[in-house]
């Protein structure tokens, strides 16, 4: 993510601002012995992957469906955003052609890649990023540096208190945005702050970091190549 990048971002289809399902009728580069007419829409939060096998009168058979899985999950792993591997998506193949003589396993496989591709980029995929629960430590002279630098840092101060004089803050953070945070609480308060952190959830990348992080990744995938 550029200077704000971490490992753990990953793309997500957007369940709001556009049409709650993205169809792809199989018309890319696909052989012409495959033609799945997968579509998806967003799972669930708690799931990263649904399939549904909607096919109804013998248009595909069955024994594609492990080959067209195949294909939309090395898409998955691959990323569309970025190279970001897709999450929670449902996808559901309810039509399709295949020739009674020349198809083949690889030849839907193939043509899911390329359908699952564009599925999703009609979708609209955003990225998700790690979202971390911070409990912070601090002399009470320091709160108001603390709080002033957490504001920088996309910071959601859940709460505060002071004891003794010794303040506390809670919040939530973005992980991208605490990767030097060690360094910088000791800076703010002389070496006396303390701070924890745990997981919380994923949230969607503000649009403006997004493109700054598509960017940024797709430079460096070119020049690792």
């Amino acid at each position: 993510r550029s200077p704000r990048r971490s490992g753990e971002s990953r793309s997500a289809d957007r369940s709001a601002d556009v049409p709650p399902w993205a169809w792809a009728a199989g018309r890319p580069a696909v052989p012409p012995s495959a033609h799945p007419a997968p579509g998806c829409a967003p799972a669930p939060p708690e799931s990263d992957y649904d399939f549904a096998w909607e096919v109804f009168g013998g248009a595909i058979s069955s024994t594609f469906q492990p080959a067209i899985e195949k294909g939309i999950k090395g898409v998955m792993k691959e990323g569309v955003l970025a190279g970001y591997p897709v999450v929670n998506v449902k996808v559901a193949v309810y039509d399709g052609k295949e020739h009674p003589v020349d198809s083949k396993p690889i030849a839907f496989e193939i043509a899911a890649r390329e359908c699952f591709k564009l599925a999703v980029q009609n979708a609209g995929p955003v990225l998700l990023e790690p979202i971390y629960n911070v409990r912070i430590i601090v002399p009470e002279a320091n709160m108001g540096d603390v709080l002033g630098d957490l504001n920088t840092r996309r910071a959601r101060v859940q709460g505060m208190e002071t004891e003794k004089g010794r303040s506390t803050i809670t919040a939530q953070v973005p992980l991208a945005e605490m990767l030097r945070y060690t360094t910088d609480l000791r800076s703010l308060t002389g070496g006396r702050g303390v701070f924890e952190m745990e997981f919380s959830h994923y949230e969607q990348v503000p649009a403006h970091l997004q493109q700054e992080i598509v960017e940024a990744r797709k430079r460096e995938l070119e020049e690792s190549k």
